[in-house]
């Protein structure tokens, strides 16, 4: 087995356990991790499965497999940028529809506040 080799293997198992160990301390949703298992386990496979990655980097006209694999992980990280902006994107349009929401609430409180109109002579903290 090729040093190469190694390290891949290495480096994608390191990156597996990592996100399974993220997700296991509840700092990582299973929601998000499933694209970086996927990616790790693949990259895994491509790395244990050299005759493979061979083919594949011939097929694609790369004559060094490890440079192969090196662009399929760029093709992961770029689909995981890609899956997280539109998960960036909902959420700032959910926080946007909240804050909405909050001050279409807080209008109809002081609304509802300046409708009493005993509340000015009343002390503060006292009950009705």
């Amino acid at each position: 087995m090729a040093t190469i080799q190694i390290a891949a293997i290495t480096v994608s198992a390191l990156l597996l356990l990592g996100v399974l160990e993220l997700v296991r301390r509840k700092k990582l949703t299973e929601e998000y991790s499933f694209v970086w298992i996927v990616c790790a386990i693949a990259l895994l496979v491509l790395s244990i499965a050299r005759q493979f990655l061979e083919r594949v980097a011939l097929a694609a006209g790369i004559y060094y497999p490890p440079a192969a694999l090196l662009l399929v992980l760029i093709l992961f990280v770029f689909i995981a940028s890609v899956s997280f902006s539109v998960v960036i994107s909902r959420q700032r349009q959910q926080i946007e529809r909240l804050i909405e929401d909050a001050a279409l609430a807080d209008e109809r409180i002081r609304q509802l506040q300046s409708t009493r109109p005993d509340d000015k002579t009343r002390p503060p903290g006292a009950r009705t």
